[in-house]
């Protein structure tokens, strides 16, 4: 999902793999020099950038497992989100952009070229996001700090519940400063949503709806606080002792509820003046922000009407196979999302909406999982070595969270590859929509992906944890295609019909995003086109489309990924002919690590002309 980018220097190690160079590669990738060349002077550059990032953003150094050693300070702290802290790191990222663009690339080799490229991206697409005076992050740049996706008051009880590790009583003292620290970061966005809507930049009324339904449910007693029981759970779990419940106790009563107080106050206030207009177009900048946004999330140069007319025509073309496919299953009559609905709402189709019925759900996921991966090595020449699962939801966020998403081990495969499923209206996933997702967050999806650049021996850190949202979701997208192709449907002929409901939707995401936010749509009509075009739920639509109008253009990444995706490999058949192996070509789009997709296009250009030599 989208904009944080990931970066096999694990446990002691880590301190020094982020102080000098990794040291010579070798494969495709391999820079192949001395610690003089130009390659590896880029090398020590990057881990120089990894050190300051993750210096700036300590979660990220835990959800690595790189808090550990020089780094241990890390794990006692959380980023700083004042406006001090975000200046700093806007100065930073100025700083880094300034030494990269100074870096002669000429004397690199294709890989270092293709590094070099790709980090200053980032660079440039962070700063002209950063030029906008307003927003926060999510999936990917987003107008609102705090939303029902956005803002510390859903991201840190969860990070600190289940990716703050407690083994050690130092561990505990650790969650205990990110504890105080917490009161602080919670009045940091809250100030930041009073500058916002002092420039006329709030959430919609449905948004702060959703948001304080969520900030409500979060600020219970210090007994009932998901914080405090989390650390008592676990020290006691590891047989540590200390004054554990008083201290988290007179950290939430002292700091933290009412820092959720003065939040919730701010909320409430907003929310009594909301618009319900559902789009950024209605704000100064906005349509400048959305077109920023639209390249930051994809990594394209396509315009709002382009990307809308190509969910259009693509949408179409997908709705004829699907028609087929649904005659052939005795589903005759009505439109193509009518007939979708109609199997959508089949009782036999649905596990009970009970936590029994989920764990079902949740059963048949990793059973998927478990079934695609042996068939893997027929596509791939090299396979991740981390441990994948799915698992549900918490259900306090169930309300606002995705229909589902990924979150990559940690690097030493001390945390495994996670894929979650929103389960709070079991209706939202019937049993034949459940395999393509699983093929599309785990394997040979974004866990894949994401689990081989994390392994990539020949990838500096800061390539291995770099995301970009069009190559990652087209690739997860184009994997739900490799499913199909692999034969996981041919005994399942509604799940086939899933998976091309799958991109259905995601081809329908580019119509509504630029719709919202480029031609004006409401929210009522964008949930209407993915009910009528898609044969959504109403719930599940609505819950799509709060997404895109808090993190706008992410979206669109999905199907103009998948359409970069696909016509590479269309380019590559074509162009070899009988030299052509689909494991070749995966492997010279997956061994280059995470790209933009305007990069990725180049790399697989070069790949093909070599390949004829």
């Amino acid at each position: 999902m989208p904009t944080l980018s990931r970066r096999d220097i694990l446990a002691s190690a880590a301190a020094a793999a982020l102080t000098t160079p990794l040291g010579a590669a070798s494969g495709a990738w391999a820079t192949g020099d001395g610690g003089g060349t130009a390659d590896a002077r880029l090398d020590a550059l990057f881990d120089a950038f990894m050190q300051e990032d993750l210096s700036a953003r300590p979660e990220s150094a835990t959800l690595l497992g790189l808090d550990k050693g020089a780094n241990a300070a890390l794990r006692h702290r959380l980023s700083d989100n004042s406006a001090a802290g975000l200046a700093a790191a806007k100065a930073r990222n100025a700083a880094q952009l300034k030494t990269l663009e100074a870096f002669d690339p000429s004397g690199l080799s294709d890989a270092g070229k293709v590094n070099r490229d790709t980090v200053l991206y980032t660079r440039r697409s962070t700063a002209a996001i950063e030029a906008f005076p307003f927003g926060g992050g999510g999936y990917g740049p987003s107008p609102y700090v705090v939303s029902q996706q956005t803002g510390v008051y859903q991201s840190v009880p969860e990070f600190l519940d289940t990716k703050h590790p407690i083994e050690t009583a130092d561990d505990a003292e650790a969650y205990l400063d990110r504890m105080a620290a917490y009161g602080a970061a919670l009045d940091n966005d809250t100030q930041r949503m009073a500058h916002d809507a002092g420039l006329g930049v709030s959430p919609p009324d449905f948004i702060l709806d959703t948001a304080l339904a969520q900030m409500t449910a979060t600020r219970t007693s210090a007994a009932d606080n998901l914080l405090v029981r989390s650390l008592v759970r676990r020290t006691a779990a590891k047989g540590l002792t200390g004054d554990y419940v008083a201290r988290a106790t007179q950290l939430y009563d002292d700091r933290i509820g009412p820092a959720y107080d003065r939040q919730i106050a701010l909320a409430r206030k907003l929310r009594a003046g909301a618009r319900h207009d559902a789009g950024v177009g209605q704000f100064k900048d906005g349509a400048a922000f959305y077109a920023a946004a639209l390249k930051a999330t994809t990594t394209t140069a396509f315009t709002p009407d382009e990307v809308h007319k190509i969910g259009l025509d693509q949408g179409a073309e997908i709705a004829d196979r699907i028609d087929g496919l649904l005659k052939a299953q005795g589903y005759t009559r009505g439109t193509v999302g009518a007939r979708l609905a109609a199997l959508t709402n089949d009782p036999a189709q649905v596990y009970p909406d009970t936590d029994e019925g989920k764990a079902q759900a949740i059963a048949y996921c990793n059973d998927r999982l478990a079934a695609i991966r042996p068939r893997l090595p027929t596509r791939f020449k090299r396979l991740p070595p981390y441990a994948f699962e799915v698992r549900r939801v918490p259900k306090n966020l169930e309300a606002g969270a995705a229909a589902a998403f990924s979150q990559g081990p940690a690097l030493d495969g001390s945390r495994p590859g996670l894929v979650y499923v929103n389960l709070h209206h079991s209706s939202d996933w019937p049993k034949w929509t459940l395999a393509s997702v699983i093929y599309h967050e785990g394997l040979p999806g974004h866990q894949l992906e994401g689990g081989l650049a994390l392994s990539n021996p020949n990838l500096p850190l800061i390539r291995k944890t770099m995301g970009f949202s069009g190559y990652a979701e087209g690739w997860a997208l184009y994997a739900e295609q490799l499913a199909d192709e692999m034969g996981m449907y041919e005994t399942d002929p509604l799940s086939r019909i899933g998976y091309l409901q799958a991109q259905l939707f995601r081809a329908a995401r580019c119509v509504v995003d630029t719709g919202i936010h480029h031609l004006g749509w409401s929210r009522e009509k964008a949930i209407g086109y993915f009910v009528e075009t898609v044969g959504y739920t109403p719930d599940r639509s609505a819950l799509e489309v709060e997404r895109y109008c808090v993190n706008p253009g992410q979206a669109c990444s999905y199907k103009l990924g998948h359409t970069v995706w696909v016509r590479a490999r269309a380019r590559a058949e074509k162009a070899l002919g009988a030299r052509y192996d689909i494991k070749d070509f995966h492997a010279a789009g997956l061994d280059c690590g995470r790209v933009p997709l305007e990069i990725l296009d180049g790399v697989v250009d070069r790949w093909i002309a070599q390949s004829q030599a």
